[in-house]
């Protein structure tokens, strides 16, 4: 089969009438803002879904790691339930009886001495990037108005204008300016560069250990160890981004941990709420922390109970340590899998834990394409920048279910 066969068989998959009118309502309604696989999802059971024809798939992007543990994780789920009954918001001008608890096990779970709970994983970003420049100027004393951040090309941390600010990717930043200034781009995993980027008025260097929408790509070994030490000996807040890297994807808890490196602010997201519920947070020791005061931030949803509920529940299912072990066996079985086809369609093969990136040849098919014969073999998956694909299975999926991905991916390399 030819990459143009391919396409022509995947791209214009015979829909049912269901299916074709959820999809021209969502096209007609709500802004085309994404370009789903043409599938209707209804259900999720663990690491499967269903759409709406009844057909089953093994969902290997769960929720950009959002859904670490599963769909409708039963302790999530418990949890959720039991709070919805209680008492779901309350903002901040109260205490609330979750919060408390939220609170210590995630600076348990980080070693921090405190946390800054928000919602969305931009609106977490925004928060580090508020405290390091707050603390850049109470405690630094860098001069008003004039913090600098060192950020890395190929990042991405989330699209609100300020974040997009420092993004390299053209379609995120096409026709959005003025953009927020204070920001410096060097090559990720440049120790060099950022050291030469480094002056008196930077604050913070933030950066993912793994980027992930780049397509799985980590820095260079030694480079976490390298970027903590320079950080400490320049005065600089070291901030990593886990909020898809984190909370066991990367076959530990942080990504973080595989260098044995602890940054001064954590930023968390996605699985922080169990693929139920948007909860994010920053977590610092309180010397970075206390710069934040009453009316100096705040979030109306931000450490609601419902989110505080679940997050504890998140907090002590990552404290057992089974699905980091998980995480690391599923990274052996991907990479077992996918390092023979370096070479047979593949050019490259990225995996850390249960996280892979492959890159495809790009004159068999494109990440898209790919992505297309995947969800016809009943198996969801999404393509970056043209011909890359990422794996991220729930942490509950089976060694079964792992083998029928890497199959799936070699026969379709086989036939292109």
């Amino acid at each position: 089969m030819t990459a143009t066969d391919l396409s022509t068989s995947t791209t214009s998959p015979q829909l049912s009438e269901l299916t074709s009118a959820h999809i021209e309502a969502t096209e007609r309604y709500a802004a085309h803002n994404y370009h789903p696989l043409p599938v209707v999802l209804a259900e999720g059971d663990g690491a499967w879904v269903v759409d709406v024809d009844g057909k089953r798939y093994l969902d290997c992007l769960a929720g950009y790691s959002a859904l670490n543990f599963g769909h409708s994780n039963e302790r999530l789920v418990a949890v959720a339930r039991e709070q919805l009954g209680r008492l779901t918001l309350t903002s901040r001008a109260f205490f609330n009886d979750k919060l408390s608890g939220f609170a210590e096990a995630l600076c348990r779970l980080t070693g921090k001495d405190m946390i800054l709970p928000m919602n969305s994983g931009a609106e977490a970003v925004e928060t580090a990037i508020k405290v390091s420049r707050k603390w850049g100027y109470e405690v630094k004393g860098v001069p008003a108005g004039q913090a600098t951040i060192i950020t890395m090309e190929g990042n991405f941390h989330g699209r609100t204008t300020t974040i997009v600010s420092f993004s390299d990717d053209d379609v995120a930043t096409s026709g959005y300016a003025p953009f927020t200034t204070g920001f410096r781009g060097v090559k990720y995993g440049d120790i060099e560069a950022i050291a030469s980027a480094i002056d008196e008025t930077t604050v913070a260097v933030l950066f993912e250990p793994i980027q992930g929408e780049g397509g799985v790509v980590m820095p260079p070994e030694g480079f976490l160890r390298d970027l903590r030490a320079l950080c400490t000996e320049r005065n600089v807040l070291m901030v990593a981004d886990e909020i898809q890297s984190g909370l066991a994807r990367s076959g530990r808890t942080f990504a973080c941990d595989h260098e044995d490196v602890v940054p001064d602010i954590y930023i968390m997201g996605k699985a922080l709420g169990g693929g139920i519920y948007p909860v994010s947070a920053i977590a610092a020791d309180r010397e970075v922390m206390d710069v934040i005061t009453p009316g100096s931030h705040g979030s109306t949803f931000g450490g609601n109970p419902l989110a505080a509920a679940i997050g504890t529940e998140v907090v002590a299912m990552l404290e057992e340590g089974t699905f980091q072990a998980r995480s690391a066996e599923i990274g052996a079985q991907l990479e077992a899998g996918f390092g023979p086809l370096v070479g047979k369609g593949l050019s490259d093969v990225r995996v850390r834990g249960a996280w892979a990136g492959i890159d495809i040849d790009p004159s068999l098919m494109s990440g898209r394409q790919m992505s297309e014969a995947l969800m016809a073999r009943g198996i969801l998956a999404k393509d970056t920048h043209g011909s890359t694909v990422r794996f991220a299975p729930p942490l509950v999926a089976s060694d079964e279910d792992i083998a029928g991905l890497v199959t799936a991916v070699t026969e379709i390399l086989a036939a292109a």
